[in-house]
């Protein structure tokens, strides 16, 4: 199969989609007063976006869904089941961290404050949508219990710690990339990079098995953060809320899983990561020293926007990261 034809029609159909349910979407937010809240501890200059239309990330969940599910038909079609099913199951991780998001944000709009779902709430849900995403690949797609070792070329075969390990791999993953969206442009272009990453790893000959559902799942990720961020570069005209971000979570860690390479997304996401743990040192630093902070403010992106760098510099830089790291990460994939 010429998967550059399937590759290019999936992101360009994406990227209209996007676009064009984006700019209905955005009026419609705006009449219903779906606004975000900010929150009084940020950067000063944040308060200026406050009511800025949230939950936009429902403009790129239906045109990736409805777009990738074009492609699972036809990748099972001329392919199998073998192909499409990893690529179902992934498509159906974003969505279930999709709707979560979407609860989260649908209860901050109605409490009108920046509380959702509480932190144990979300994460049973996100564990709950983990749990039933590796039953599915065990079941269905027979992935197995071992670990692929990325760089040393090894398989670990860990039995049921196997699972343990998946789950903090996949709910960690979601909430990285939840909090990377804390400025215009930001989340949406370090994902696009890295489904850059995936799409490279899935028309390299010998890189992984099922590269037609890893060139689909590539597509459909540049297709719908480009086309978002033809509204959420800065200024943002939309945010993506929980409801992108969680989606987007969803499909980066479960690309990494379709790889039969979990930990890859350590590497290639590693700004993802980087954000949580700055979080958690700050947390940590903060209570071990009674008061005292590590950064300015965390997740690190702040920290930087109070070292004077703008939103746009951040952004550029970050997603420059993700490409220096997606190349090395890229090392790690081809056994």
């Amino acid at each position: 199969m010429n998967y550059k034809i399937m590759f290019m029609a999936a992101l360009l159909i994406t990227f209209i989609m996007t676009v064009l349910i984006s700019k209905k979407l955005i009026p419609a937010l705006k009449s219903r007063k779906m606004g975000q809240k900010i929150l009084d501890i940020g950067p000063r200059w944040h308060k200026s976006k406050e009511g800025t239309p949230t939950m936009g990330g429902l403009a790129f969940i239906i045109a990736m869904m409805v777009v990738g599910a074009a492609c699972a038909v036809y990748l099972w079609i001329t392919d199998g089941a073998d192909t499409a099913l990893p690529f179902v199951f992934t498509l159906a991780l974003g969505l279930a961290g999709g709707l979560i998001g979407c609860i989260d944000d649908y209860a901050k709009l109605r409490n009108q404050r920046n509380d959702g779902l509480t932190p144990a709430q979300k994460f049973l849900l996100q564990l709950a949508a983990a749990a039933l995403y590796l039953l599915g690949m065990a079941l269905v797609c027979k992935t197995g219990t071992d670990l692929y070792i990325p760089y040393v070329g090894i398989s670990l075969s860990l039995g049921v710690f196997y699972y343990v390990i998946s789950l903090v791999l996949i709910c960690g993953v979601m909430n990285s990339v939840n909090l990377t969206d804390g400025i215009d442009g930001l989340a949406s272009s370090v994902t696009l990079a890295v489904g850059v990453f995936f799409t490279v790893c899935g028309f390299v000959n010998g890189a992984v098995e099922a590269d037609g559902a890893l060139v689909s799942l590539g597509a459909v990720i540049i297709g719908g953060c480009a086309g978002f961020l033809v509204y959420n570069l800065n200024p943002a005209r939309v945010f993506m809320g929980d409801t992108g971000s969680l989606f987007l979570g969803g499909l980066v860690v479960g690309g990494a899983f379709m790889m039969g390479n979990p930990l890859i997304v350590v590497v290639c996401g590693l700004v993802y990561i980087i954000e949580t743990a700055s979080v958690m040192l700050q947390v940590s630093y903060f209570k071990l020293t009674h008061g005292k902070r590590l950064f300015k403010m965390s997740p690190i992106h702040h920290h930087f926007e109070k070292c004077g760098w703008s939103e746009n510099k951040v952004v550029i830089v970050f997603t420059a990261v993700t490409v220096i790291f997606s190349a090395i990460a890229y090392f790690g994939v081809v056994r």
